[in-house]
């Protein structure tokens, strides 16, 4: 493209893995059993068939369900798995080679080499599932667990009195928080490719005119590397833009805008990474968007500093936006009012409305058995509607109702952000409450900044965290750019 001295990279795909086998029944599914605290039992989880569009024989591209994938490390179409928990044995059912399909599609593994790929003790063919889980049903005395009544393994299953879906989802929910060495080496992987791509967009951004093209650029560097899918849709939000936290049209020209927000990452063997950037479209910041960076990039600093095993996640939510409304008294777009009265009248969610981060793994939004909300330490009632505000379905607490805190193995995304969204802003300024801490004058110099939000994955370590993202950001990052 014009003005662009992007140069593709060379293929770097391989047959498999070089990473050690998933250990769907080493770690998880022995864990999950412990969990459930069952000595009997049979575990069953189907995995994704193949699925067609609506009046259409194309089909939808395949994504493997992640429960079924957390106990078996199975990423192909139309299978199956039991566990049974008092004999120990993992059995994976594949479906038998059709000749039709191998012709279209190519085949799936073969019994011989799904022993060879995955951490299971046997292999059959998926036409026997349904007898299978029957026959156990009728030998044993122990439960039969499924994740969903609509999930069953043969029909009128879930009407048996045996049958439990009530309870695996939150066994496994509880185990995936905590992430074993090989799903760390997951997500670390997915992390270097979306820094490479992060770094390939930031040495080309001032030859950009479109979001589109950042989207393009940034998926091409992340499938050259052998990651064919993203963790979510790419948000590469120019100028106002900038300010929709999940802005994923990505369709607008660069010319006359400020800043990009690039959330983005890779998805390495089904396990996300979520890094977001935020930098100057055109090699200088303004002198706004400067003070929004400096000011987002030391609460994200300081709220990396207090991870560490024990911590309350939610306070360290609070943290960040008691420097939030600090900085933004110090810049003279909140005023009226000391930072404990604009705490306690929660005026600092007109800029920073979201969650400070989540759980990553399986999912970028990964699973806990705790929402944002229900784990809470701070007495101050300043930050009451700092927390009362948050939307809790978006983000769910790295926290355990059962532990102190953050836990080691424990993977979380720090993400702090300062937005000017032109309607939310208006929606608190027709607040009396609100609107007296609110200098109108002084945001609407902010308005074309759109906002900035920075974003790293973090582990828990023994000892206090590791930063899992290396894209460039801050001074380094502006080294590329210019």
């Amino acid at each position: 493209m014009a003005g662009v001295e992007f140069i593709p990279s060379q293929i770097f795909l391989t047959a498999s893995s070089s990473l050690d086998k998933y250990p769907g029944k080493q770690q998880h599914a022995q864990n999950v059993a412990r969990k459930l605290g069952a000595n009997n039992g049979l575990l069953y989880l189907p995995g994704q068939g193949k699925v067609f569009r609506e009046d259409s024989d194309m089909e939808v591209p395949f994504r493997q369900r992640r429960y079924f994938y957390y106990l078996s490390g199975v990423d192909e179409p139309d299978c199956h798995l039991t566990y049974d928990i008092r004999r120990d044995v993992l059995t994976l059912f594949i479906p038998p080679i059709n000749p039709e399909r191998v012709i279209w599609s190519g085949r799936g593994s073969t019994v011989d080499e799904a022993y060879d790929k995955y951490d299971v003790d046997r292999v059959q063919l998926s036409d026997a599932v349904s007898e299978t889980v029957a026959k156990w049903t009728k030998k044993n005395i122990g439960t039969v667990y499924i994740l969903h009544p609509t999930q069953e393994a043969f029909p009128g299953q879930n009407k048996l009195p045996r049958v439990d879906f009530t309870r695996l989802q939150m066994a496994i929910d509880h185990c995936r928080v905590i992430k074993d060495p090989h799903e760390i080496k997951l997500i670390r992987k997915a992390n270097e490719i979306s820094a490479d791509a992060h770094r390939t967009i930031l040495t080309n951004v001032r030859g950009l005119t479109n979001e589109a093209q950042v989207e393009g650029i940034f998926k091409d560097m992340c499938i050259s590397k052998g990651a064919k899918h993203q963790a979510y849709a790419p948000i590469c939000g120019s100028g106002e833009n900038a300010a929709t936290l999940h802005y994923v049209k990505n369709d607008e020209p660069l010319e006359g805008r400020q800043l990009m927000v690039l959330d983005a990452g890779a998805e390495w063997e089904l396990y996300a990474s979520d890094v977001t950037r935020t930098f100057p479209l055109h090699g200088e910041w303004s002198e706004e968007a400067q003070a929004t960076y400096s000011l987002v990039q030391s609460m994200q600093e300081a709220c990396i500093k207090k991870i560490k095993p024990g911590v309350r996640f939610l306070d360290i939510h609070a943290l960040a936006h008691q420097i939030a409304v600090t900085g933004l008294l110090e810049l003279g777009i909140l005023h009226g009012g000391n930072a404990k009265e604009i705490l306690e009248a929660g005026t600092s969610l007109a800029f920073f409305p979201h969650g400070l981060g989540h759980h990553l793994g399986l999912e970028t939004h990964d699973v806990s058995d705790t929402p944002i909300n229900s784990v809470w330490t701070y007495q101050d009632p300043t930050c009451e509607k700092v927390r009362s505000g948050l939307v809790t379905e978006l983000c769910k607490a790295p926290v355990d109702a059962r532990s102190g805190g953050l836990e080691e193995g424990m993977v979380v995304t720090v993400e702090p952000g300062i937005y000017f969204s032109r309607f939310a802003i208006q929606q608190f300024l027709q607040s009396p409450e609100h609107s007296k801490y609110i200098n109108k004058e002084e945001v609407e110099k902010y308005y074309s900044v759109g906002g900035v939000r920075i974003e790293d994955n973090i582990l828990v370590t023994a000892g206090g965290y590791e930063n899992l993202t290396t894209a460039p950001k801050g001074e380094e990052m502006m080294r590329m750019i210019r």
